[in-house]
C-alpha cells in the first residue's frame, strides 16, 4: 500500500457512434467520441464502470475507487481513510488476509491500494484471463471486510511504523512542510498518512461507520483498462456489487487560502532539502495546460532552465525538478532541490532568478517546441501501462466528470502559446506568493529571504 505523493463512451457492435439503453440490466451507456475504445456504463445502484480496451496486450489493470481521501476528514480522525485502506486487506467472511495476498499472487498478480487527499484506490493487475478473479477479490475486499479488532490493533502499529518512516525520510518531510506552509490551518495541507495520536484513538467502530457514510455506490467507480471486454467487466461487476446500495453526500472541493511563509526545520542530514513555491492551479482549471507546458519548461527535463542553471552550470544539486500538486478546488506549484547545507542561500537564489525570468521576459519559441513535444512523448509513453491507463480514467471521472482523448490532450498542449505561459507565469510568481521551506542542518538566520512578508 502507498501514499500518493497527473479522462466516456462505446462502440458498437459494426463500429458505429450510438447511444444505447439497456433495460434488461437497467444500465446504460454514453455516446462515443469516434476513435475511442473507452466505454462507461452506470449500473442502477449507481456505481460507475469505465473501460479502455488495448487489445494489443494480455495484462489488465483494475481499480476500485471510493471519493473520500483525508481532506473531507475531521480533525479528531485524521488518517482513517487511509487506515481503512490497510484493513481491507485484513480478511473477509470469505477469505483470510494470507488467502487475499495468495489469491493474486497464485496467478503472478498484483495487489495494491493508495490512498491520496481526495481519494482512495484499490487495484489489481492481472492476465487478462484472471480478470473475473480480480473482480472478485477487490470486491470482497471493498464491500465484505470484516475490520476484525485484533487485526486493527496490530494495522494501527503498522501504521505508526509508517508515519516513523516518514518522518526518517527528509524527502516526504519537506514536501509536507511546504503544503501545510502554504496553506495552513486547511484539511488539504494535513498528511494523509494522519497523526500518530489520531491513528492510535481510533476504533473498529470509528472505522466502519466511515465506510458506511463514504463507500456508497454513488461515490464509487470501477475502472479497468487492458485486454478487457466493456461488457464482460460490466456483467461481473454487477454481480459483485449485486445488492450494494445506499447514497453518500457529495463532498465540497476545498479552497484553501494562500498562506506563503518561510518556514526552516532543523533536522541532522547530509544534505539540506529545498522546495519554493507559489499558489498553482486546480485540476479543474482549464488553464492547467499553460501550467504544465510552464512546468516543463522550468523544471520538466535535463534540458529545463532549472536543471541547466542549477546543476549543470553550477553543480548546485543533483537532483532539482519543479512539480505540480492540483486538486479539485486548488493547487500548488513548486520547485525542490536537494543540496549542501553551504548552498543553500545560492540554490533558493537561482531559483527565485528562474521563475522571476520567466514572469518578466517569458519563453522562448524554441523551449516552448520542445516542452510541448516532451509532453506528447511522455504522454504516449506513459498510455503503454494498463495500470497508467486505469488511474487516469479513474482521476478524470472524479476530478472532470468525462473521458479526455490522447487527441483532445494533444491539441489542447498545442494550443499554449508564449503569451498565455507568459500571463500565467507573471500571476502565480509574483514575489508576495512565494514561499519557502527548507529542512536541514541549519536554521532560520542562515536563510536569507527578501520578502519579509513571507517571515512566519
Amino acid at each position: 500500500m502507498r501514499l500518493s505523493a497527473p479522462r466516456k463512451v462505446g462502440l458498437g457492435s459494426r463500429g458505429e457512434l450510438q447511444e444505447r439503453k439497456i433495460t434488461k440490466r437497467g444500465r446504460w451507456e454514453r455516446p462515443l467520441e469516434k476513435g475511442t475504445l473507452y466505454r462507461t456504463s452506470i449500473l442502477p445502484n449507481g456505481v460507475r464502470v469505465l473501460t479502455e480496451n488495448m487489445a494489443s496486450v494480455r495484462s489488465a489493470s483494475l481499480g476500485i475507487w471510493a471519493d473520500i481521501g483525508s481532506a473531507a476528514e475531521r480533525g479528531e480522525q485524521r488518517g482513517i481513510s487511509h487506515l481503512v485502506e490497510h484493513m481491507l486487506f485484513k480478511g473477509t467472511a470469505r477469505r483470510s488476509a494470507r488467502e487475499i495476498a495468495e489469491a493474486m499472487d497464485g496467478v503472478g498478480g498484483n495487489l495494491n491500494a493508495f490512498t491520496d487527499k481526495e481519494t482512495t484506490c484499490y487495484y489489481a493487475k492481472v492476465i487478462d484471463r484472471h480478470v473475473p478473479l480480480a473482480v472478485d477479490v477487490l470486491a470482497d475486499m471493498f464491500l465484505h471486510s470484516s475490520f476484525d479488532a485484533q487485526e486493527l490493533a496490530k494495522e494501527q502499529k503498522v501504521v505508526l511504523e509508517e508515519i516513523r518512516m516518514y518522518d526518517d525520510n527528509p524527502d516526504d518531510l519537506i514536501h509536507d512542510l511546504f503544503v501545510r506552509t502554504m496553506w495552513r490551518d486547511s484539511d488539504l495541507a494535513e498528511p494523509t498518512i494522519g497523526y500518530a495520536e489520531t491513528v492510535s484513538a481510533l476504533t473498529r467502530d470509528d472505522l466502519l461507520a466511515h465506510v458506511q457514510q463514504r463507500y456508497r455506490p454513488n461515490a464509487v467507480v470501477v475502472a479497468a483498462a487492458g485486454n478487457v471486454e466493456h461488457e464482460h467487466i460490466v456483467e461481473l461487476v454487477s454481480r459483485a456489487f449485486e445488492g450494494y446500495t445506499g447514497a453518500s453526500q457529495a463532498i465540497v472541493p476545498e479552497q484553501p487560502k494562500l498562506t506563503p511563509a518561510l518556514s526552516v526545520r532543523h533536522k541532522d542530514t547530509e544534505q539540506a532539502y529545498v522546495v519554493l513555491g507559489a499558489q498553482g492551479l486546480s485540476v479543474r482549471d482549464e488553464r492547467r495546460y499553460v501550467l504544465s507546458v510552464l512546468d516543463t519548461i522550468l523544471g520538466g527535463g535535463m534540458s529545463s532552465r532549472l536543471f541547466q542553471e542549477v546543476r549543470e552550470k553550477r553543480g548546485l544539486a543533483y537532483s532539482v525538478y519543479s512539480f505540480q500538486q492540483g486538486y479539485r478546488g486548488a493547487g500548488l506549484f513548486g520547485v525542490s532541490a536537494g543540496t549542501s547545507p553551504e548552498s543553500v542561500q545560492e540554490c533558493v537564489d537561482v531559483i527565485v532568478d528562474q521563475l522571476a525570468q520567466v514572469a518578466e521576459r517569458g519563453v522562448e519559441p524554441g523551449e516552448l517546441r520542445l516542452a510541448k513535444e516532451h509532453i506528447k512523448g511522455s504522454l504516449t509513453l506513459s498510455l503503454e501501462s494498463t495500470s497508467s491507463r486505469m488511474l487516469r480514467i479513474g482521476r478524470s471521472e472524479f476530478n472532470l466528470g468525462r473521458y479526455l482523448t490522447t487527441e483532445e490532450i494533444e491539441r489542447r498542449v498545442d494550443e499554449v502559446d508564449g503569451e498565455q505561459i507568459h500571463a500565467l507565469a507573471r500571476e502565480l510568481f509574483a514575489p508576495e506568493n512565494l514561499g519557502l521551506c527548507v529542512l536541514g542542518p541549519l536554521d532560520e538566520a542562515a536563510i536569507r529571504w527578501k520578502r519579509s512578508a513571507a517571515v512566519a
